[in-house]
């Protein structure tokens, strides 16, 4: 342990309020860990507090969570990795729960649930985000047949693994949710340590938008869905598309078992139609879903190898 790197990761947007106190209480918890804030495009004073407390700070002049998060995971080289919201409203004191299992080979991403023990949804001001929440993970959990129970959480641990293998491609605050989802379809080991929540202090304002940002997060989930399960989602796509073509047929089907005779010809070619596309997305699960098999088994070869190297 006394060998070990940590790195104390903290994207930072128009965070003046509260980025000293952060950095000052990770400093006395770990005062070992260097501490990174990737100011990115802040209006007010981040930069220079968080440089005058004694962080390393940078800057990523893409706008959004997730490129602020891509560059981190690029840069900076580590043994352990902490993940933490600039808000100051996570306990930094409850951060060696966190390293714990990722030191012990238990877990590659460690994740700081909020709800379990209730704190977030009684300091939780915001309308609107517990509902969107439990939506998230009910979907998730349901797609991926899990039981966790806090997947959008900002307070996360890493090991070099994870962190060196993960492709990034959310730009903003689905970042979390792409996590989630990534080390479940690509079987990582993930440990949720419960941790208490506080509100934004006095001051401080949230910068997610509670729609604009959720549907983003659902869109992700969607899009995530469709490349890492293909065939589920065009198999959901097919049944879909042939319930519609019966649908639209019934009445040709029942005109012509009476009449030996078809009338409704446009409603024919629609449900024709229907049917049609119905096999055609079928068929495109199943090459995709086969593509998605080598891929991950080429990821899984990759991994091999930068195992080797680290």
């Amino acid at each position: 342990m006394n060998n070990e790197k940590i790195a104390i990761l903290i994207p930072a947007y128009n965070e003046e309020v509260t980025i000293q106190k952060v950095i000052r209480d990770f400093k006395k918890e770990l005062p070992e860990a260097d501490i990174y804030v990737y100011d990115n495009n802040s209006k007010d004073k981040t930069n220079s507090l968080a440089n005058e407390a004694g962080a390393i700070v940078k800057f990523e002049p893409r706008q959004g969570k997730g490129n602020v998060v891509r560059t981190m995971f690029r840069d900076i080289d580590a043994d352990y990795y902490i993940m933490i919201d600039a808000d100051d409203t996570y306990p930094v004191d409850e951060v060696q729960k966190l390293l714990q299992p990722l030191r012990d080979g238990l877990a590659d991403m460690t994740i700081g649930d909020r709800l379990t023990n209730g704190t977030y949804n009684n300091e939780n001001k915001r309308a609107f985000h517990n509902l969107g929440n439990n939506l998230v993970l009910g979907l998730i959990n349901k797609l991926y047949h899990a039981e966790y129970h806090d997947i959008m959480t900002g307070y996360r641990g890493f090991n070099k693994l994870f962190v060196k293998t993960f492709p990034i491609l959310s730009p903003g605050f689905e970042i979390e949710t792409e996590m989630s989802i990534h080390a479940l379809d690509k079987r990582f080991k993930m440990v949720e340590v419960p941790i208490d929540y506080r509100d934004r202090p006095e001051g401080s304002e949230s910068k997610l938008d509670t729609f604009s940002d959720g549907f983003k997060v659902l869109k992700t989930i969607f899009n995530l869905f469709k490349d890492y399960k293909p065939f589920i989602f065009f198999s959901i796509v097919s049944i879909i598309l042939l319930f519609l073509g019966l649908l639209s047929g019934m009445p040709v089907i029942i005109e012509f078992i009476k009449f030996r005779f078809i009338s409704h010809i446009p409603l024919a070619i629609l449900a024709l139609g229907f049917v049609v596309l119905c096999f055609l997305s079928f068929s495109t699960g199943l090459v995709l879903d086969t593509v998605v098999r080598q891929a991950r088994m080429s990821y899984e070869m990759q991994v091999y190898m930068i195992i080797n190297d680290l």
